[in-house]
């Protein structure tokens, strides 16, 4: 059998008969400068491949240049030579179980994307011979050259590629995450009947929904999208607060006032009693004072009062925290650290004075991250209420920056790596604070 495939061919026919194209020059030219480079062919060929698709190559592009790769040899991709592929139609044909009007159409598409390009003998015959090192001497046919000069431009090409694949996949969870919060503001309102515009807020909000992409879309139109969404938030937050104070203002007047009938009631002039009160006995009793009582009932308990037992079980739960794990984490720190997740929490409560407040904000936003109610009773009973918290804080911003695809089994792998000894939450804090100042 013929080398590279055996025969000639008259799909190369005499010069002037291709139709010359912007295409094929630019092809022609990458193939010069494929010949001063030196790629290998696995090299060459996983770079296309990585982009192919992106760059408009079709499956039976992919099948054409790969088979046409298959005729090629370690030294055709070195610096000086051009891997050239002199095989016939019928070898091809039979290679890729194309028919003859579609290899020429898939070999016509690889050279106006510039993958290839066509060496045209004189008489417009592919042919080619190699010397007793196998090199080729000369030869004419598909010339895969501009593999070798854009494995460089397709490696790149692919870098971006995935960077804006993982800011679109970033921004999606950032656009599910607002609008779950802005979803959960919406019913909280309506079904606490709270003072405000809801109806058009909800409409804004469907219309929004609407416009959410289908398919794959780039990352500018998701970072417009994420911006309207955090704009309405922004709305529904300002709406919902507004109504919440204007409730406890209306409930603290009703208080009031009911205060005060209470009081009027109580003091009725018509019931005052003006005679003199005179108590008549024939016994003599000790006076006994309620603070001697309340202290001697106190002394008689064999336990603390329930307030004073928490606190007591706080502050050693505290210490013995810190033992174990060194410096306790405090709340700024954990806020600091986790700035978007801050940014929600601010929004959900205001101003966090403690951890009693950050753990139930928490608790709130716990389901707009996927994280479920096992998972998080779970984490409570393994790490403690105060870890637990920290331990979805840290989960939540993850998540929003992108770097947590999946929440509820971050936690969990937190929660086996408590069991074992091996969680450290004050690192990985501090780690981002350090990022963060870098």
């Amino acid at each position: 059998m013929p080398q590279n495939g055996g025969g000639v061919s008259n799909i190369n026919q005499p010069s002037g008969w291709r139709k010359a194209t912007a295409g094929l020059a630019v092809a022609e030219r990458h193939a010069q400068a494929g010949e001063r480079a030196a790629v290998p062919k696995t090299q060459a060929f996983v770079a296309v491949k990585r982009v192919g698709a992106h760059i408009g190559l079709k499956a039976g592009d992919m099948l054409l240049l790969d088979t046409l790769g298959a005729f090629t040899q370690a030294q055709d991709w070195e610096e000086g030579q051009r891997p050239i592929v002199w095989a016939s139609n019928s070898y091809l044909m039979e290679q890729t179980g194309f028919s003859l009007s579609a290899l020429k159409r898939h070999a016509r598409r690889l050279a106006e994307i510039g993958v290839i390009a066509f060496k045209d003998s004189p008489n417009g015959k592919r042919w080619g011979h190699r010397d007793a090192d196998g090199r080729i001497i000369e030869a004419y046919g598909f010339d895969l050259s501009p593999l070798s000069a854009r494995a460089e431009e397709f490696e790149q090409l692919r870098a971006e590629l995935q960077a804006e694949r993982e800011l679109c996949q970033r921004l999606k969870r950032q656009i599910t995450v607002a609008r779950r919060m802005i979803r959960a503001r919406i019913e909280a309102a309506l079904s606490g009947a709270l003072r405000g515009p809801w109806t058009q807020i909800s409409r804004l909000f469907e219309d929004l929904l609407d416009r959410l992409p289908r398919r794959n879309t780039a990352s500018e139109t998701l970072a417009r999208l994420l911006a309207w969404f955090r704009e309405l938030q922004e709305r529904v937050e300002t709406n919902y607060l507004k109504a919440i104070r204007a409730d406890e203002v209306v409930e603290n007047a009703a208080e009031a006032t009911e205060q005060v009938s209470e009081k009027t009631q109580e003091v009725n002039p018509r019931e005052v009693i003006s005679e003199p009160h005179i108590l008549i006995t024939n016994q003599l009793n000790s006076v006994t004072c309620n603070r001697s009582k309340n202290e001697q009932a106190a002394a008689m308990v064999p336990n603390a009062p329930p307030e004073e037992k928490v606190d007591r079980e706080l502050e050693d739960w505290v210490v013995e925290t810190r033992k174990k794990r060194g410096a306790a984490l405090d709340l700024p720190t954990v806020m600091q650290a986790c700035p978007e997740f801050a940014s929600w929490a601010r929004n959900m409560g205001g101003y966090l004075k403690d951890w009693g407040d950050l753990h139930r904000v928490v608790g709130q936003l716990r389901p707009m991250i996927g994280v479920s109610e096992h998972a998080w009773n779970l984490a409570q009973d393994r790490l403690g209420p105060q870890v637990a918290t920290a331990a979805l804080v840290l989960t939540f911003d993850k998540h929003c920056a992108g770097e947590v695809a999946s929440p509820g089994g971050y936690l969990r792998g937190m929660i086996e790596k408590a069991g074992a000894g091996e969680l450290h939450l004050e690192r990985s804090f501090y780690g981002r604070l350090s990022g963060q100042a870098a």
